[in-house]
C-alpha cells in the first residue's frame, strides 16, 4: 500500500487527546483520520448518559468474507493524577521513550495495530478494529454495546486479539489467553448510635463488622486449577457512619473484590459472601456488582498464531497466562476465541506511564504477522 503510518507518531497524537474514561469526541477523531485513508469504513456512535456515559464506540471494517480477523482495544484512560514530571496529555520524547497517559495502556498498541494494516497489501477476508471509549471504566455503554451493534448486523470475527498491555519483563513474554472473574461486594451492618460513656443506651456494629471480616479473610474459595491461581477475597475498604471520637456509629460498612477463577462464578461468591454474613453478623446486608465471569480460551490456531509471530520477532515463545486484572476479554468471548497481547505493562495506569519506541516499533511488526498469518496473506519477503 502507498499510506504508511509511523506508529509512534500516531500513539502521540492519540495521547494528546485527553480522553478519561468515559471518552468520546476528539480521540476518535484522530484514529478514524487515520483509518480512512487505508480503506477502512469507520463507523461511530455514541450511547449512555451520566454517569456512566456518554460513551463513544467505533467499529471499522475492511474487506469483506472469511476469515475474519478482529483486533479489540479501547481509547479511554484513568486520570493522570498529580505529580507528573511533564503534562499527561502533551506527548514527549525522552531517553528513548514516549511519554504520557495512555502510551502503553493502550493508545501505543492502538497505533502499532493501524500501523501495521498500513504495511499491508490487498487481502481476501474481513480485517476490523472493535474499539471503545469505557474500558477503564463501568463499561456499561462500551464493548457490550459494540457486541450488540455486530450482533444485529450478522457480525461475527473468527478470532480476536485485544491489544491489551500484558508483557512484562520484556515485549512478547506474556500472552493472556483467559481472564479471572471479579466481583465487588458493599456490606452494610446497622447498629444503633450513642454517646460512648453509655454504650448501653447504644448498639456498636463495629465489633461485629470485625468478626465478619475474619470469617470473610478465612473463607478458603479453592485451590485454582492449572489454567488458574485460586480464587483471591481481599477487603477493600472499611468505615463507619461516625467520625466523631465520642460517638458510637449507627452503622459500619465495609467493601470487598474477589478475584475468582473459572471454578466460581460470580453469582455463587456473592451467596456466599451473603451467607457468612448472615452467620457471622446477623442484620447485615451485601450488595454485589458482578464486573465479568473468569473465561478461558480453549486452545486453538490463536494460540500459534500469535505466539509463532512473537517467536518471529523476539526469538523466545510467550508465557501463556491467565494472571493479571480483567479486560473486554470477558465480553469478547461470547463471540470467539480471544486473546490479549500488546506493550510492556509497568507502568501502566503510574504516574509519567511511558513505552519505549522500540517496542512499539518491534509490536507493529509483530501484529503485521498476527493478521498475515490470520487472513491467510504471504508472509513479507525479508528486507
Amino acid at each position: 500500500m502507498t499510506t504508511t503510518i509511523d506508529p509512534v507518531e500516531l500513539a502521540g497524537r492519540l495521547i494528546a487527546c485527553p480522553s478519561i474514561t468515559p471518552a468520546s469526541g476528539e480521540v476518535f477523531d484522530v484514529l478514524e483520520a487515520a483509518l480512512l485513508p487505508l480503506g477502512f469504513a469507520v463507523h461511530r456512535f455514541v450511547e449512555g448518559e451520566p454517569p456512566d456515559g456518554p460513551v463513544e464506540n467505533l467499529f471499522a471494517t475492511r474487506g469483506s468474507g472469511a476469515p475474519h480477523f478482529g483486533f479489540a482495544g479501547h481509547l479511554d484512560v484513568v486520570p493522570p493524577g498529580d505529580g507528573w514530571a511533564t503534562d499527561a496529555f502533551v506527548p514527549e520524547l525522552r531517553g528513548g521513550l514516549i511519554h504520557g497517559r495512555g502510551a502503553v495502556d493502550m493508545k501505543g498498541g492502538i497505533a502499532a495495530f493501524v500501523a501495521a494494516c498500513a504495511d499491508l497489501p490487498r487481502h481476501a477476508g474481513t480485517l476490523s478494529l472493535i474499539i471503545t471509549g469505557d474500558e477503564e471504566g463501568p463499561a456499561t455503554y462500551g464493548t457490550p454495546r459494540l457486541i450488540e451493534w455486530m450482533k444485529a448486523r450478522g457480525i461475527r470475527p473468527d478470532m480476536i486479539l485485544i491489544g491489551e498491555p500484558t508483557s512484562e519483563a520484556r515485549l512478547g513474554d506474556v500472552v493472556k489467553i483467559g481472564r479471572r472473574g471479579s466481583v465487588n461486594m458493599w456490606i452494610k451492618l446497622p447498629g444503633i448510635q450513642g454517646h460512648v460513656a453509655y454504650p448501653h443506651r447504644a448498639d456498636n456494629p463495629v465489633p461485629r463488622l470485625g468478626r465478619l471480616i475474619d470469617a470473610l479473610c478465612a473463607l478458603k474459595l479453592d485451590d485454582g486449577n492449572d489454567a488458574f491461581q485460586p480464587s483471591n477475597l481481599e477487603i477493600t475498604a472499611v468505615e463507619t457512619s461516625s467520625k466523631a471520637t465520642n460517638v458510637i456509629p449507627g452503622a459500619a460498612f465495609a467493601q470487598l473484590n474477589i478475584r475468582f477463577n473459572d471454578l466460581q462464578s460470580g453469582e455463587a461468591l456473592v451467596e456466599r459472601v451473603r451467607r457468612t454474613a448472615e452467620a457471622a453478623a446477623p442484620g447485615s446486608t451485601v450488595e454485589a456488582k458482578i464486573s465479568g465471569e473468569a473465561f478461558l480460551t480453549p486452545a486453538g490456531p490463536i494460540y500459534e498464531i500469535v505466539s509463532a509471530a512473537i517467536e518471529a520477532e523476539t526469538g523466545a515463545r510467550p508465557r501463556l497466562s491467565t494472571h493479571g486484572g480483567t479486560s473486554d476479554g470477558r465480553f469478547l468471548i461470547e463471540m470467539c476465541p480471544v486473546v490479549d497481547f500488546g506493550l510492556p505493562n509497568a507502568t501502566m495506569h503510574k504516574l509519567d506511564e511511558a513505552a519505549a519506541v522500540d517496542d512499539i516499533l518491534a509490536l507493529q511488526r509483530i501484529y503485521g504477522r498476527v493478521i498475515r498469518a490470520a487472513l491467510g496473506i504471504e508472509p513479507q519477503p525479508p528486507e
